[in-house]
């Protein structure tokens, strides 16, 4: 009897660790999926940041590339407009200059009449 006990405790022990090593076994390969899932999670996050700051790469060189194009633009114009003011000046200068030389003609004008009709007098006199 006492071997038959001992016979039935070795094979319920034997059953028991059987199913301790079935559970152990499903315990590791639950712990392997979830490990392999959060890995996948975190993988899909950091790829999703990447992809995020390879954008923003390539922006931030497209804008930095447009400000060099508007700042060439912008010297351009700069230069356009100083070079439409200083003829505008030399515009003004022309225009000044005529109304002297306008002003200069008509007070020899004027003088070459007076001293026509002085001459004029003069003859009739003598």
């Amino acid at each position: 009897m006492l071997s038959t006990l001992v016979k039935e405790h070795q094979i319920k022990q034997a059953e028991r660790k059987e199913i301790q090593e079935i559970k152990r076994k499903e315990a590791v390969n639950a712990a392997k999926d979830l490990t392999n899932a959060l890995v996948e999670h975190l993988n899909v996050g950091v790829a999703q940041a990447y992809l995020n700051q390879k954008k923003l790469d390539a922006e931030a060189k497209q804008l930095h590339q447009s400000a060099i194009l508007f700042s060439k633009q912008t010297s351009q114009w700069l230069t356009l407009i100083d070079s439409f003011n200083s003829a505008l000046k030399e515009l003004g200068d022309v225009e000044n200059w005529t109304r002297t030389i306008e002003n200069d003609m008509h007070n020899i004008t004027t003088t070459l009449e007076y001293a026509y009709k002085v001459t004029q007098k003069n003859r009739k006199e003598h």
